[in-house]
């Protein structure tokens, strides 16, 4: 409910920019292979429609939907054929590893079928520095996922997602990072703002695709030689592909100001410090991480350090604490308006009559669900 244009401005623009280094850098390993990917990518994305829409409408249609996946295949194939001809038997291991398409006898030695189970790799063993340092991390995903929200509501033409969505979205979350780790996933589950990016790319917000995707993951698990298949992809493929999605999403951040007075100087204050500080501080803290070997909190409280590291590594997190604070303690009553709150609160309410009638349609439950789940946690 504190939250205003203001804040989510730098928040989703840090969402998108501070993934940075998993762009272009990643695309650089391999050029031959990132390179014709990012401009093969726009292409067919932009000037490809703009073409074909003069020979059938429907195809300015296939090019939204399916662009990424005829590029990927492209430029996939492209690498096959280098990898066979030859073309990295003599480079460095590096770049063999970021280049070719057969890595390491990848699909080989996968098995053919495997099934997680809970438990895989023994009984969880609790100790309390790793279960606050965990809550360092668990704090970061949700800061992350609420900007994250944010943005994929904006790309998908629905409403600011109220607060008791988002408290429902971050408890899914937290069931979802129980059960894998229930499993042994060496890592919980966040927000995928590559798919974010692709939303917007694609213009698809239906819960059906999500839905699909998800069995095709479990599938994709389960089969390894499949799963293998699709891993051997190059990552500059990925990297180039990232470019345009995480640069979308930025983009949407900075879309928010529009309801927020952009003439307001305590408006561009709040905005350009908690933008550059989200991006420069965790930069600080990534660079004395890998010289150092460790983070920059050293105390001797172990799980202290891990929560500091862990929060100050975090783009949108820092960008979150630092707009939130400077938004809500300078003079917030006298710049309602001025922080765009008149357009903004409409949408927060719950009780009917007094929220957007819109809110539920964009937010209820899928297939019936609220008829048996308590009114409080819908």
């Amino acid at each position: 409910r504190k939250f205003s244009p203001v804040i989510m401005t730098p928040v989703v623009c840090v969402v998108g920019l501070g993934l940075f280094q998993i762009g272009f850098p990643q695309v650089g390993k391999c050029v031959e292979i990132g390179l014709p990917m990012l401009i093969l990518a726009i292409v067919v994305q932009q000037y490809a429609p703009l073409y074909f829409r003069h020979i059938h409408e429907r195809t300015t249609f296939l090019f939204e939907r399916y662009s990424l996946l005829l590029c990927i295949g492209i430029v996939w194939a492209f690498a096959a054929i280098l990898t066979a001809a030859g073309a990295y038997n003599h480079v460095s291991l590096k770049t063999q590893q970021h280049c070719r398409t057969d890595k390491s006898f990848l699909i080989s030695s996968a098995p053919w079928i495997k099934i997680s189970y809970p438990f895989h790799w023994g009984p969880p063993i609790f100790t309390a520095g790793h279960s606050f340092g965990m809550m360092g991390a668990v704090l970061v995903s949700s800061f992350e996922s609420t900007g994250a929200h944010f943005a994929t509501a904006r790309l998908a033409g629905a409403t600011p997602p109220p607060a008791h969505v988002l408290t429902r979205s971050i408890g899914l979350q937290g069931i979802g990072i129980f059960l894998a780790g229930l499993c042994g996933a060496p890592a919980g589950s966040s927000v995928s703002v590559e798919n974010i990016g692709l939303l917007g790319l694609t213009k698809v917000g239906s819960r059906r695709v999500i839905q699909i995707s998800t069995g095709f993951m479990i599938f994709f698990s389960i089969f390894g030689k499949f799963g293998a298949f699709f891993a051997s992809i190059p990552l500059p493929i990925f990297a180039a592909i990232y470019c345009i999605l995480f640069g979308i999403v930025a983009a949407v951040g900075i879309s928010f100001s529009q309801f927020a007075n952009k003439n307001s100087m305590r408006n561009i204050y709040i905005i350009g410090l908690s933008l550059f500080l989200g991006i420069s501080i965790p930069q600080y803290f990534a660079e004395y991480t890998a010289s150092a070997g460790r983070g920059p909190a050293r105390t001797n409280a172990g799980w202290f350090n891990d929560i500091i590291n862990t929060v100050f590594a975090s783009g949108p997190t820092v960008a979150l604490i630092v707009a939130s604070l400077l938004d809500n303690t300078l003079e917030p009553r006298a710049n309602e308006n001025d922080r765009g709150l008149s357009w903004f609160t409409p949408f927060l309410r719950r009780r009917k009559g007094y929220s957007d009638p819109r809110n539920e349609e964009f937010y209820s439950y899928p297939i019936r669900v609220h008829d048996f789940v308590p009114h409080r946690f819908l």
